[in-house]
């Protein structure tokens, strides 16, 4: 069975050091991981042809790596082919990736992470970049996929290095906004600078929590679903039903429960329901589907 070719960075030609994205042989080990891990740290990908979650992880390694633009390398092995090493180092399963810094074992996981745990075990690797705008974005990201504890793990590192990192603030107070912890949600947003409290990203973890905290008010979902059916006309059973359905997931649902009102009484207790629905769009964000398309049904009808 034949090796693959190399492959070279991002820019084609490499990177200072060697390839970002090679494979390796037993015979090569030692230069190719074990040295060159004293220069960078050196991923190793210990895969097989026959191994479908190594086919799902193995690009996505690659892509993340060619994202630290030289930070650190990967190393793929074929375990068909190269045995001996992933034997020594005890690989009863695959696909199985070990981190190596200076000459040594450091760090590793199993299995076929999501991209979002990939980044940031990277960053933790390299540890010189976390703090910067992308490791933000990388948490950012992995909340958004509903994966928390990596996301809250990310931003808890940023605001060890920069305390004054309101974005890694904001995002760590919707981390426990997500799961349901409000008390502490609303200790780390006490955390902010005083000169800091109208900042975006506090402003928006701020509403995050008022909206859970409204949401956790609203009352049981089913009666809700029954008052607004017996009172279609009534705007406020509307409006407690939107925010039960935002706070189950529901977000098409609760959209059309408030957009009824806007319909039906715009003017309903202050433009309770319009306001109530740019606060949702604000803490789903602009990019969420539910947010554009709710934006363009409420533009349809506050300008038609």
């Amino acid at each position: 069975m034949s090796m693959e070719p190399p492959i070279l960075g991002a820019d084609g030609n490499g990177v200072p050091g060697g390839e970002t994205v090679k494979n390796t042989t037993t015979q090569d080990f030692m230069r190719d991981v074990v040295e060159a891990s004293r220069e960078r740290p050196v991923l190793v990908d210990f895969w097989a042809p026959w191994c479908g979650p190594c086919k799902q992880l193995t690009p996505v390694l690659e892509k993340a790596v060619r994202a630290s633009k030289g930070a650190v390398a990967l190393v793929k092995m074929n375990i068909d082919e190269h045995p001996e090493i992933p034997g020594q180092m005890g690989v009863q399963s695959i696909p199985a990736v070990f981190a190596f810094k200076d000459g040594r074992p450091v760090d590793g996981f199993m299995g076929a992470l999501p991209e979002s745990q990939i980044n940031a075990f990277i960053a933790r690797l390299v540890g010189e970049t976390v703090g910067t705008a992308a490791d933000v974005e990388t948490a950012t990201a992995a909340l958004e996929a509903g994966d928390v504890n990596t996301a809250a793990q990310i931003f808890g590192q940023i605001m060890q290095d920069e305390p004054e990192n309101m974005e890694a603030l904001a995002g760590l107070a919707k981390c426990y906004v997500k799961t349901g912890d409000l008390e502490r949600a609303a200790q780390t947003l006490a955390l902010a600078l005083p000169d800091k409290a109208d900042d975006a990203a506090i402003a928006a973890a701020q509403s995050a929590l008022d909206l859970a905290r409204k949401s956790n008010e609203a009352g049981d979902i089913d009666e809700l679903r029954a008052k607004a059916a017996q009172a279609p006309d009534d705007p406020q059973a509307q409006f407690d039903l939107a925010l039960a359905l935002n706070a189950a997931g529901d977000r098409e649902g609760a959209t059309d429960a408030l957009l009824s009102v806007v319909a039906k009484n715009r003017s309903w207790n202050d433009d309770a329901a319009r306001k109530q629905l740019l606060q949702f769009f604000e803490v789903w964000g602009p990019a969420d589907p539910a947010t554009t398309s709710g934006r363009q049904r409420l533009s349809s009808l506050l300008f038609a």
